[in-house]
């Protein structure tokens, strides 16, 4: 099918991959090469870290443009683009912060690492932690670690996230984001730092428009890129606010939505 779009980026986990976190890589590898022939980029947009999301394209990954961190930190076939860290100021208060709340455990995301402090999560927590983060280390303080941090992932009391949500927007506000899924957990983002914002650098880089690009997405943060796309495809399995901001309804992760969906694009 012939068309103009020369971006489409996609969110991963309940929109890219199944449950189990697969994918029909040598599908994708024929519609990949059907995209590079037609001029157009595929972008993975996540708020996963960077090396977790490379890792899952690894075959592949000098082909794709990963926006990671929700935004804060772009690469393009294997160059780094663009890293959005938070303000030192901002960061030490949140580390004292979380010292204050036994009840918050807290990974530090940064460029080149993701980190949790000793003495504050245990051990099994660092384990489950490292599924969703390939790049984690131990340090005994966070005000040692010297990387540019991209954002906080905390963990709260499943029953207390709305409140820890209205405590971070109370203590944080204008200088940190929250964001939740659910269950407990809160991203805390640099204010305006989405995958939207992400996109806007893409495509001022490449010299294309909105309407020429093409977003996929089933939760909250995939919004501001849907919105920002002309051809925005929420999931089947998307909830309904997100399926009310995008123009077009494609099958489940499950039913590999995305890949039918391009399939007929491309």
């Amino acid at each position: 099918m012939q068309n103009d779009i020369k971006l489409v980026a996609t969110d991963i986990d309940g929109t890219f991959t199944h449950a189990d976190h697969t994918y029909d890589l040598e599908r994708f590898k024929r519609i990949l090469d059907r995209m590079n022939a037609a001029g157009c980029e595929f972008v993975v947009a996540s708020g996963s870290q960077y090396f977790t999301i490379r890792d899952l394209f690894a075959d592949c990954a000098d082909q794709i443009t990963f926006i990671s961190e929700n935004g804060a930190l772009i690469e393009s076939h294997g160059e780094r683009l663009f890293t959005q860290e938070m303000a030192e100021p901002t960061i030490q208060a949140m580390i004292d912060f979380a010292h204050h709340h036994s009840e918050i455990k807290m990974v530090m995301c940064g460029a080149q690492s993701a980190y949790c402090e000793r003495g504050t999560v245990d051990q099994a927590f660092f384990d489950l932690t490292n599924f969703y983060y390939h790049h984690l280390e131990w340090v005994d303080d966070f005000s040692d670690v010297d990387d540019q941090i991209l954002k906080f992932a905390t963990n709260v009391p499943e029953e207390k996230t709305d409140e820890y949500m209205a405590l971070f927007c109370e203590k944080f506000a204008g200088k940190i984001e929250p964001t939740s899924s659910g269950f407990g957990a809160i991203d805390l983002i640099i204010p305006g730092c989405h995958k939207a914002a992400g996109l806007k650098c893409l495509v001022e880089r490449w010299k294309i428009t909105p309407d020429q690009c093409a977003a996929f997405g089933d939760g909250g943060n995939d919004i501001e890129m849907l919105r920002y796309c002309k051809h925005s495809y929420a999931m089947a399995n998307a909830g309904e606010e997100v399926k009310r901001v995008a123009k077009h309804v494609c099958p489940s992760n499950e039913d590999d939505g995305v890949l039918v969906t391009l399939d007929q694009l491309f």
